[in-house]
């Protein structure tokens, strides 16, 4: 029986290798499509998402940690009186100098986002060292909170076809804003609140762009907030604004369900 057997495959692998390798192309393709099955494709250019193409009066506020935390504790209260949960982007740095303040966040039901290890110029950098730079942050914070981060914001907003590519390899969404709040340029309180709540692009999918260590954005936070309510807003996480899934974009970076 032995002998047949083998007899019998070693006369038909032709046959048999070419069933193996369909079923193992097919097994791929679902994998990845369970996962994460959308388009980033413009044209010729993979974008991030700017914002969201939805009838709902939904908007989504981040806040990018690079650099301090001397506000964090501030932000944090403020938002827990509008009960409103935000998205924060760290860096591997800042979770490495402010741990409990990653561990706050968290704990407070907010997304947390991957801004890279190093804040580095993404599209300067090789494929396995973008991965890298995703990946070291990843595992600092899935060991400090448990969490699987699946957000991703490029420093300065700087991306290329590859660096879109390669996060969404490693199952993130890149994420870019449509409203800037221009916060870090230090203009003042009034200005952070008249920027973002009179900004042209401020609508129904909007990603809102703001710093945790910018110098007046914790005094602007409670008024921006009360505005954007008065409105008609309701603030949610990026991870609850946008699509997981069956989605494209249009030339303008705007996320639009298939």
């Amino acid at each position: 029986m032995f002998y047949s057997i083998k007899q019998y495959i070693l006369s038909h692998r032709p046959l048999l290798l070419v069933i193996l390798c369909c079923l193992l192309a097919g097994m791929g393709t679902l994998a990845y499509h369970d996962i994460l099955p959308v388009s980033y494709t413009v044209g010729n250019r993979e974008l991030p998402i700017y914002s969201v193409d939805t009838a709902d009066k939904k908007i989504a506020l981040s806040f990018d940690a690079a650099w301090g935390n001397e506000d964090t504790a501030e932000i944090l209260s403020i938002l827990a009186k509008h009960n409103v949960h935000v998205t924060f982007f760290m860096t591997g740095g800042w979770v490495e100098s402010y741990p409990d303040d990653v561990k706050a966040i968290a704990n407070a039901g907010h997304d947390l986002g991957n801004h890279s290890e190093n804040h580095k110029e993404m599209s300067k950098l090789t494929n396995s060292e973008i991965e890298s730079e995703l990946m070291n942050v990843h595992n600092k914070v899935k060991e400090l909170t448990g969490k699987e981060m699946c957000l991703f914001r490029p420093p300065y907003g700087d991306y290329d076809n590859d660096l879109i590519k390669t996060a969404t390899s490693l199952n993130y969404y890149t994420i870019q804003w449509s409203v800037d709040s221009l916060d870090w340029k230090n203009y003042g309180v009034d200005s952070v609140i008249k920027t973002v709540c009179e900004h042209k692009n401020l609508g129904n999918g909007a990603i809102i762009l703001c710093h945790n260590g910018a110098k007046y954005t914790a005094q602007a936070l409670d008024t921006m907030l009360t505005k954007l309510k008065e409105a008609g807003y309701e603030l949610v996480p990026i991870s609850e604004l946008i699509y997981k899934d069956n989605f494209h974009m249009d030339h303008t970076g705007k996320q639009i369900a298939d």
